[in-house]
């Protein structure tokens, strides 16, 4: 009887419709559609907002912050979009004191060290100049001390946090 067989093949063939394709959406540095707080508007993909040419430079002006102690290591920040203003996103540019070639996790927020009323971003690394890029929204209000914090995760699991000062409106 052939029933059974038909039976069993069903749920199969339905759980592997149901998940999708399996192919990646596409490279880990391309962003998703979002406007910035001036009004700079990107696409999906947008090849001016991508980061994905050897050499390239970024294509935000950048302001170097300095360096911070994030746990062990001495890591290197610059901002782009302009300054941090309250509800607005903000860009960070997160440069590691060894290539990686993308294996750490990058998360970060501008607040406070307890993320309370931030929203924490996930960057995205940036083969072309081997660092990382984070886009954050700033909390309205901003609080008082405000910094950008960057949680490290590194592929063996471990976690360290750290912050630097941000440029203001």
């Amino acid at each position: 009887m052939k029933t059974p067989y038909v039976l069993a093949a069903v749920p199969a063939l339905l759980v592997a419709f149901a998940c999708g394709p399996t192919e990646p959406a596409g490279p880990a540095d391309e962003h998703d559609a979002h406007v910035h707080g001036g009004g700079d508007e990107h696409g999906a993909g947008d090849a001016a907002h991508a980061h994905d040419g050897a050499g390239e430079e970024h294509a935000h002006d950048e302001v170097p912050l300095g360096t911070a102690q994030v746990g062990d290591l001495t890591v290197t920040f610059a901002q782009g979009h302009g300054a941090v203003a309250a509800g607005h996103e903000g860009h960070l540019v997160v440069k590691l004191p060894y290539s990686d070639r993308g294996e750490t996790i990058v998360r970060g927020w501008i607040g406070g060290a307890d993320r309370s009323a931030s929203l924490v971003g996930r960057a995205e690394y940036a083969a072309a100049h081997d660092d990382y890029d984070l886009h954050a929204t700033a909390p309205d209000p901003l609080p008082e001390g405000v910094r950008w914090w960057v949680e490290l995760q590194r592929p063996a699991g471990t976690r360290v946090v750290g912050s630097v000062a941000p440029i203001l409106e």
